[in-house]
């Protein structure tokens, strides 16, 4: 997970710092608040701003039906479907409100004019990897580039072809509205300098495949961590307090503790009720999750194979508990 990273030059890192964390302090906002419970571990799969596609070479039917499964656990449609306007799948328009402005899930879809056709694939990894746009600008940390970048070459690979296997659709992009200073992109610079280091998904040899497994399925395709995590001043995640929950999240909503922890967390769910949960959305007092994570349950996790959830829930019952009970006023 991404963290604040300390610098030898405290007058760079001063400046960044203070212009990212007005925009960055916390994590962006999709929907209106509920009073249902909010668990959006994969919540932020939605806000995936920047899935992008071009030219690619051949791609077997196996590999795009397995770009297809990772199209789904990355939670691209969310984003770049404007399923509020009956917009087509992966045209992008979606508004996604944030205390800063609003940004528009670009079009994705194979278009050469409007869509990104002319792409070429290492454009896609560099994006995904790095943040980076093929003209070199950075994107903004609303694309969770900060956990993509863990994804194997393979998922790459084929989730790359299976975004040009979609119909092409010739609609524009909307330009993001989003205020001074807050639009310019050369601050992103200092904030991946100072919150981001790429690096694909490291395989823990101690512990077992299906952890493992589940721990790639909740840090990169999920990435869980973008939402459940609390930011520090420069919106970057903390990773001592990981999926610990945060009071400031989507529009200012409280975003669950997802730890083990028995008062505060998942620590009472049993697996069943984690699998119950994933599955139609359903909590174990009876109710339903509502807004971001509903939408998460319609579009990703009730796709999961029964392996990939069952390790997933296995690893969230085995990271660290921690006590942050989110629901308390905070002094």
């Amino acid at each position: 997970m991404a963290g604040a990273v300390d610098s030898p030059r405290p007058l760079f890192r001063r400046f960044v710092v203070v212009a990212q964390a007005l925009a960055f302090s916390a994590p962006l906002a999709l929907l209106r608040k509920t009073p249902r419970l909010q668990l959006s571990g994969f919540a932020l799969a939605l806000l995936g701003v920047g899935l992008l596609v071009g030219p690619a070479a051949a791609q077997t039917p196996d590999a795009t039906r397995r770009g297809g499964y990772i199209f789904d656990l990355a939670g691209c449609a969310g984003c770049h479907t404007d399923v509020k306007n009956k917009g087509p799948l992966a045209a992008g328009g979606r508004e996604l409100k944030t205390p800063f402005g609003a940004f528009y899930g670009p079009n994705i879809t194979p278009d050469p004019q409007y869509g990104l056709g002319r792409w070429k694939e290492a454009d896609f990894v560099r994006a995904m990897r790095h943040g980076i746009r093929p003209d070199g600008n950075r994107y903004f940390p609303v694309f969770p580039y900060t956990s993509f970048a863990k994804m194997s070459d393979e998922d790459l690979h084929d989730l790359w072809g299976y975004l040009r296997s979609l119909p092409p659709v010739a609609k524009p992009s909307r330009r993001h509205d989003i205020g001074f200073p807050f639009r310019l992109r050369f601050l992103q610079i200092g904030w991946q300098w100072l919150n981001f280091s790429t690096g694909a998904f490291k395989v823990d040899p101690a512990k077992s495949p299906e952890w493992n497994r589940g721990a790639y399925v909740v840090q990169a395709l999920g990435h869980c961590g973008e939402c459940h995590t609390p930011r520090n001043i420069a919106g970057a995640t903390r990773p001592s307090l990981y999926l610990a929950g945060t009071r400031d999240g989507p529009e200012g909503s409280k975003v669950p503790n997802i730890t083990p922890d028995p008062e505060t967390g998942i620590g009472k769910w049993s697996p069943g009720d984690l699998a119950d949960l994933f599955k139609s959305g359903m909590t174990p007092d009876g109710d339903f999750v509502g807004a971001t994570m509903a939408e998460v349950v319609r579009n990703s996790t009730s796709k999961m194979t029964d392996a990939d959830l069952k390790a997933m829930i296995a690893y969230l019952r085995a990271v660290p508990p921690f006590r942050n009970d989110i629901r308390a006023v905070a002094k």
